[in-house]
């Protein structure tokens, strides 16, 4: 397959810490991963009533309504859905992925959906008001590469809730830092002097950012539900590939979450598991096995 980035989009990219890949599924696989959202949510896409009719579960403790497949952040706790496997084992997200990481040899994160529905009075529950935040600990040395990736399902505006990021921040993050207290939190940083920018995009557009970018997702003020759908991808570290016992326990685990419909260790998950109940286990392309590490790379 030919490159999708271009020298300007890869300028950008080390500019700025994301970088945006247009068009990266079909449309056709955009509508199956939204119809799969709603489904699996159990809610009528139609009615706008309808949309607020999960109770949102709190996170972290998840001490409020522990049992919603939904966060009050819109993570919807989808895993292993067919749709979401189209869009993962999908060449042109693969080769994205490929280029930043200059290697085609990579596993995909199973990772889960998105669905914020617009903030409004009668809700109050869904009025999240956005954060910023890291998927790492900072105080880690050294903190390894790694990027992170979302897929726009639908046309998303800049306050529809979507991806939102402090542009540069992965260049500036190590001078940042010294002028931070030592009890600083190392999850999420104080945005004091720092901008926070929405990334407004369209159906279809893959969002890849370096890990080090503050980021996070918006308040949605805005008269539409946002829905996403996260994808990343990584090279089987070093660690992992010389430790055959440690290689081996995680390709099972990841085999055994596809086969049976469920997350991996480390997910909330989804208390109904509806997904292991309501769906078949999802057909995996070539290189969708190799993703999953089902087929190992030569």
């Amino acid at each position: 397959m030919n490159n999708v980035f271009g020298t300007d989009q890869l300028r950008f990219w080390e500019e700025n810490g994301y970088i945006v890949l247009q068009n990266a599924v079909p449309m056709e696989n955009l509508t199956a991963a939204v119809d799969a959202i709603w489904s699996f949510l159990e809610i009528d896409p139609s009615n706008p009533e309808n949309w607020y009719s999960q109770p949102p579960r709190r996170e972290p403790s998840c001490t409020k309504n522990p049992n919603s497949p939904i966060s009050e952040y819109g993570m919807v706790e989808i895993y292993q859905h067919q749709a979401l496997w189209d869009n993962r084992q999908y060449p042109r997200i693969h080769q994205a992925f490929s280029e930043v990481w200059k290697t085609e040899k990579l596993w995909v994160t199973l990772n889960r959906a998105n669905m914020k529905p617009p903030s409004r009075p009668q809700n109050p529950e869904w009025n999240h008001p956005g954060m910023i935040h890291w998927d790492l600990d900072t105080s880690q040395h050294p903190i390894p590469f790694g990027v992170q990736g979302v897929l726009y399902l639908t046309d998303t505006a800049e306050n529809q809730g979507g991806f939102q990021c402090v542009p540069g921040f992965h260049r500036t993050f190590y001078e940042w830092v010294k002028s931070q207290p030592a009890d600083r939190n190392p999850k999420a940083p104080d945005l004091n002097g720092l901008e926070v920018k929405s990334i407004a995009g369209q159906a279809g557009d893959l969002i890849i950012w370096h890990r080090l970018l503050a980021h996070g997702n918006g308040h949605n003020t805005s008269t539409q539900p946002r829905l996403a759908q996260y994808i990343s991808m990584f090279p089987i570290s070093l660690e992992i590939e010389n430790n055959i016992p440690l290689l081996k326990q995680e390709r099972s685990d990841r085999i055994e979450a596809w086969r049976q419909r469920r997350p991996t260790s480390g997910w909330p998950g989804d208390p109904r598991d509806w997904e292991h109940h309501n769906c078949q286990t999802a057909q995996l392309t070539p290189l969708g096995r190799k993703l999953l590490g089902l087929d190992m790379w030569k």
